[in-house]
């Protein structure tokens, strides 16, 4: 699989510090934004600010939806809370496409103004170096942030990531904008709102991507195709077992889960069978992960 599996409080810990460092980052550049934005007479960077304000939100939903989902099973949650997790990715998502749709429509709205002959003011430079600041920032916490969450094996992780990236992308429209204005005279501050727009195209995309798995898994999506083969070759690996039916499998959280049927002679001591139905869902575990839930049920052979 490529991941490293950890335990659960590991995994949790792991979780938080690179979650507390993304929302101290944010903090900062939020504080910054807003300032530059002001003192430099920039729309483009109070919007950028309102962005950077969703990635410390969102920050909160990460700490408070992993601690959910990292608590065990319990009597109103056989299958334990992995799903949490997913719903915050879910969330993430959602803030993302939303935030991606509303820089559209103010770089929209500011461009439709301009060719009427709206006037908009030139930006201040403290407000370009905020930007750059920003884009520098915001890429070493994504590149950061993605590689702890691949580690982690966490999807709210990865999904807050790239919500660092998009912000990213925003600061990078936010700093053409505000320098081709400043550069280039006011003739050419029409820059900003059209990269503001491209950009917003670039955020709901990985919106897109990142809540569309969240939308299948909660509503129960069996595994990859491919991954269901795996799981039949490994039950016709043991020559004892016949006929295996009724494969059903899913995604819970950062773990998934295995139902199936298989065929075994009749007379086969019980010992025997349940040795053989251990190893194989010791086989499917190191396919899939340890903390795969595995149900095997075993029927004889028909006559």
């Amino acid at each position: 699989m490529g991941v490293i599996r950890q335990s659960s409080d590991t995994r949790e810990k792991g979780i938080y510090k690179v979650t507390v460092v993304g929302s101290i980052a944010n903090a900062l550049l939020l504080v910054l934004k807003f300032v530059s934005g002001i003192v430099g007479n920039s729309a483009a960077m109070i919007a950028d600010a309102v962005h950077s304000l969703s990635d410390f939100v969102t920050d909160i939903i990460v700490v408070v939806f992993v601690r959910i989902s990292n608590k065990p099973e319990d009597k109103g949650h056989d299958y334990g809370h992995g799903k949490y997790e997913t719903l915050a990715t879910l969330i993430i998502g959602v803030i993302l496409f939303f935030v991606g749709l509303g820089i559209f429509w103010n770089g929209a709205t500011a461009i439709y103004g301009v060719l009427n002959g709206e006037l908009i003011e030139s930006p201040g430079m403290i407000a370009f170096v905020a930007a750059i600041v920003s884009i520098v920032i915001k890429e070493v916490l994504y590149r950061y942030t993605v590689a702890k969450g691949k580690h982690l094996d966490s999807k709210s992780v990865i999904a807050n990531a790239w919500h660092h990236r998009s912000d990213a992308f925003s600061s990078i429209g936010t700093a053409v904008g505000i320098g081709g204005a400043i550069l280039l005279g006011d003739k050419w501050v029409i820059l900003d709102p059209v990269a503001a727009v491209i950009v917003s195209f670039f955020i709901c995309k990985v919106a897109v991507q990142l809540a569309i798995p969240c939308f299948e898994e909660l509503l129960e999506k069996s595994l990859p195709e491919e991954t269901e083969h795996k799981i039949i070759e490994i039950l016709q690996d043991f020559p004892e077992v016949s006929d295996p039916h009724h494969l059903r499998t899913r995604r819970i959280g950062n773990y998934c889960a295995v139902e199936v049927h298989i065929r075994m002679e009749g007379s086969t001591p019980l010992t025997e069978a349940h040795d053989t139905a251990s190893a194989i869902e010791a086989r499917i575990k190191a396919l899939l992960g340890p903390s795969t839930l595995v149900s095997i049920h075993l029927e004889p052979r028909k006559r």
